[in-house]
């Protein structure tokens, strides 16, 4: 918060021109909002959209499924959202349109699958239409209902949704930097293991090659084919 209280006092004078542009700046530097996903459902087909996401990150989404165009039956779909160690997140059997929020307590691989319940039949099904729209991180934050609360104006607003991507970009940065670290310790282990291995491996022939040597002298001698 120390880059918002300086930047409301840096510019809590300047002139409404300079306000205006420093605004349109800000909203061309930050990114725009997600684009929700659309992908067709077949019956009795199951799709799944997989994302990875930080530790103590808020995932929010919305849903929604659209029945078989000219189909005389709703839409009919379950939705389930898994972690990678099979914990459910978010579960909604005859999911037609919702929304849902949850929050991460690992970095994981998070799981959103879609299973159509409608039957095949005889012929060709039309396939359901499913739109999902998921948020994490700065994203996922309500930055109108905190601006209520916080009484920001829209400049303001502005400042402080940048410095949460910020933020968010200095983690991302500190998480592969940790990554990198570890990665390194690994490669640095298999590498003096590889090297202990090749000693091993060197002292072994060598030993198999004398072991030979002495065993052919004591074959030959005993042939008396060499004194």
């Amino acid at each position: 918060m120390l880059l918002l209280s300086l930047l409301r006092g840096r510019f809590r004078h300047k002139p409404p021109l300079l306000t205006s542009l420093l605004t349109l700046l800000l909203l061309v530097l930050l990114p725009g909002p997600a684009q929700p996903i659309s992908f067709q459902l077949p019956g009795k087909a199951r799709k799944c959209l997989r994302e990875e996401i930080h530790r103590d990150k808020l995932v929010t989404g919305e849903y929604e499924v659209a029945p078989p165009p000219g189909s005389s039956t709703g839409p009919s779909a379950n939705l389930k959202i898994t972690d990678t160690a099979g914990h459910i997140l978010y579960v909604k059997e005859d999911a037609i349109k919702g929304k849902f929020a949850f929050t991460t307590e690992d970095y994981d691989v998070f799981e959103a699958c879609f299973e159509s319940k409608l039957p095949v039949g005889t012929g060709r099904m039309p396939d359901q239409l499913v739109t999902l729209n998921m948020k994490h991180g700065v994203e996922a934050k309500n930055y109108e209902e905190i601006a209520k609360v916080e009484k920001l104006k829209p400049l303001e607003l502005e400042l402080r949704r940048l410095e949460d991507l910020s933020e968010s970009i200095v983690n991302d940065f500190a998480y592969m930097k940790k990554r990198e670290e570890e990665m390194r310790d690994t490669n640095e282990s298999t590498n003096i293991r590889v090297l202990y291995f090749s000693i091993f491996s060197m002292f072994c022939l060598i030993g198999l090659a004398t072991w030979q040597v002495f065993y052919l002298r004591h074959f030959f001698k005993a042939k008396k084919l060499i004194e």
